[in-house]
């Protein structure tokens, strides 16, 4: 039986999750400070300094919203395996 807590298969699909979440409170926030004549870009202030990593991370968030799109390929993912969180054994979801 599979526990509700399994819905990340894997680990890129757990960072991707984690990359759309800050993405999407980014752009949120610009906007919210664009109606305010403010810049509140997270990203730029806090890695401003340094634009290539902020670069990357911005890369980063797109190359996680085509990951999002076309979903993850693994095995893991594909084959529709699980974590039962009591047992710790495999099981295939019904």
């Amino acid at each position: 039986m599979c526990d509700s807590k399994c819905g990340d298969k894997c680990i890129p699909v757990l960072i991707c999750k984690i990359l759309l979440i800050i993405g999407g409170i980014n752009w949120g926030l610009i906007g919210i400070g664009m109606l305010m004549n403010n810049d509140w870009n997270v990203v730029h202030m806090v890695l401003g300094a340094m634009p290539t990593l902020e670069a990357i991370v911005y890369v980063l968030v797109g190359v996680a919203a085509i990951m999002k799109i076309f979903g993850c390929k693994c095995k893991r993912c594909v084959g529709g395996e699980c974590i039962n969180c009591e047992t710790g054994s495999m099981d295939k979801k019904m």
